[in-house]
C-alpha cells in the first residue's frame, strides 16, 4: 500500500482530534508546533484539510449517517470527515480510503473500527461529488445557532452560514492610495477602501510586500478605523492592540498613536509589522486596566470577544469552544468600557469594537454604557463614510455587520462597531 499522502492526512486527523475532543484552537496548535515535523508542502496540505473538514463537518456528517447505525468515537468521526471532505473533492478512492483505514487501525482505542472505515468510506466514494452537493449547507453547532437565530432569524442565519461554508477570500488595507493597489495585486476595490484577492496565493510573493505598501486585514475589520477618521497629530489610544492592522492604519493617518498590549509576544508582532511598513507608535506592552494615561483624543478599543465573527476564516472556533467562557468576556467588554472612558480628554471619542455575532457583545454593551454613563452619547455622523450601507447602522446607533453581507462580493467578517463621546 502506497504510503503517498500519509503524512499530512494523519496531521490533519491530529488537528481534528485536539480541536473537537480538547477545545484547542487551530492558532494555538499550529503556534504550538503540531505541524513542524512535517515540509511545507504536507504543512499547508495537512492545515488546508483539517481547515475543509471543519468547515464542512455538519455536511459530512449527514452524509455519513445513512451508513452508521450509529455514531463511531469521535476520532473515527473525524477520520470519516476527512476522507469525506477527499472523496468529494477528487481525490483516488484507493489512496482515501486505505490512508483512514491505517490512521484508525494503527489506533489501539478504536482499531476495531478499521473495517466500518473501511466500509463507510467506500460507499462514499461512490457516491462522490454529487452526494455532496444534493446536501444543504453545514450548520454552525447548536450551542451557537440557536442565540444566532434569536438575533437574526433563521434565513439570515442561513446566509450566515453559506457565507462561513464558502469561507474568505484574503483582503488587503493600502498604507497609501488602494486603487493603486489594487491594480499592482489584481485585486478587486471594495466598496469601504479595502483590496479584496480572490486567490492570493503566498502572500509574502505579492507586489508591495516588501515594500510594506499594504498590509492582510479583512474589509470589515478596516472599518473600525474609517469611523474614528483620526487626523494627523491626533492623540490615539489602540487598546487591546495586536496583532496590529488597526495601529498600522492609526499611524498611517498621521496620528500620534500608542498601542497596548498584555502579551509581550503579541506586541513584538505588533512592532514587526509596523516595522515592515514603515510606519510608527508607541508600543507598550500591558494590562489594559493597568494602563492610566489619560487625555487622548481617542480610544479604539476593539475588545476581547468571542469571536464568532471569524468563523469564515477560523471554522474550529464553533468545534473548539461551547460559549461557556463568553459570560466572562462580556463582563470584561463591560469593564474595559469604563476604564478607556477614564483615558480620554472631556469630548474624547471611544470607538468600542467586537469581532462577535453576539448582540450581547455589541448592541447590548453600547445600550448598557449609555445607561451606567450620563451624557455619554453615540456619535452617528461618524458612521457617514463611503462604503457604510445605511441598513449597517442599528438602533442605538452602531453598526452591525455580517458575513451574509456582501453576499455577491464575497461576504465579510462578522463585527460590532460604535463610536461614542465623552461628555
Amino acid at each position: 500500500m502506497s504510503k503517498t499522502g500519509l503524512p499530512p492526512r494523519r496531521a490533519a486527523h491530529h488537528l481534528l482530534e485536539e480541536i473537537t475532543g480538547e477545545g484547542r484552537l487551530m492558532s494555538e496548535l499550529i503556534g504550538g508546533g503540531a505541524l513542524d515535523h512535517l515540509p511545507a508542502d504536507e504543512r499547508a496540505r495537512a492545515q488546508r484539510l483539517a481547515m475543509d473538514a471543519l468547515r464542512g463537518a455538519d455536511r459530512a456528517d449527514r452524509m455519513l449517517k445513512p451508513y452508521l447505525k450509529k455514531e463511531p468515537p469521535e476520532t473515527v468521526q473525524n477520520a470519516l470527515r476527512l476522507g469525506v471532505i477527499e472523496l468529494v473533492g477528487g481525490e483516488a478512492a484507493h489512496g482515501v480510503v486505505n490512508a483512514y483505514v491505517e490512521i484508525i487501525g494503527k489506533n489501539k482505542h478504536v482499531s476495531s473500527f478499521k473495517g466500518l472505515t473501511n466500509a463507510v468510506l467506500r460507499r462514499i466514494s461512490e457516491e462522490g461529488e454529487k452526494g455532496w452537493t444534493k446536501r444543504a449547507n453545514p450548520l454552525t453547532p447548536g450551542w451557537l445557532r440557536q442565540p444566532l437565530v434569536a438575533a437574526w432569524g433563521r434565513k439570515s442565519v442561513e446566509g450566515i452560514e453559506a457565507a462561513h461554508f464558502a469561507g474568505a477570500a484574503l483582503d488587503l488595507t493600502a498604507k497609501g492610495d488602494p486603487k493603486a493597489v489594487a491594480e499592482a495585486v489584481g485585486g478587486t476595490l471594495l466598496p469601504t477602501g479595502s483590496i479584496r484577492l480572490k486567490e492570493a496565493g503566498q502572500v509574502s510573493a505579492l507586489p508591495g510586500f516588501e515594500n510594506g505598501d499594504w498590509w492582510v486585514q479583512d474589509a470589515a475589520a478596516a472599518i473600525p478605523v474609517q469611523v474614528l477618521d483620526p487626523k494627523p497629530g491626533m492623540k490615539v489610544l489602540d487598546l487591546c492592540a495586536a496583532p496590529g492592522g488597526k495601529t498600522m492604519q492609526l499611524a498611517a493617518s498621521g496620528a500620534d498613536v500608542t498601542a497596548v498590549d498584555l502579551s509581550h509576544n503579541r506586541m513584538t508582532r505588533v512592532k514587526d509589522n509596523l516595522k515592515r511598513v514603515g510606519l510608527k507608535a508607541n508600543c507598550v506592552t500591558s494590562d489594559a486596566f493597568k494602563f492610566e494615561q489619560d487625555g487622548f483624543d481617542a480610544v479604539l478599543l476593539d475588545a476581547p470577544c468571542s469571536a464568532t465573527g471569524t468563523i469564515r476564516r477560523h471554522p474550529d472556533l464553533p468545534y473548539a469552544k461551547d460559549g461557556s467562557e463568553f459570560m466572562a468576556l462580556i463582563e470584561q467588554q463591560e469593564l474595559l468600557i469604563d476604564h478607556a472612558l477614564t483615558l480620554l480628554k472631556p469630548g474624547g471619542k471611544l470607538v468600542f469594537c467586537t469581532c462577535s455575532l453576539l448582540p450581547d457583545e455589541g448592541e447590548i454593551q453600547v445600550d448598557e454604557a449609555l445607561e451606567r454613563h450620563a451624557g455619554l452619547t453615540v456619535d452617528t455622523d461618524a458612521l457617514n463614510k463611503p462604503g457604510i450601507d445605511a441598513a449597517w447602522i442599528t438602533e442605538e446607533g452602531g453598526i452591525r455587520l455580517r458575513p451574509d453581507y456582501w453576499a455577491d462580493l464575497g461576504g465579510m467578517d462578522g463585527f460590532y462597531i460604535a463610536v461614542l463621546t465623552k461628555p
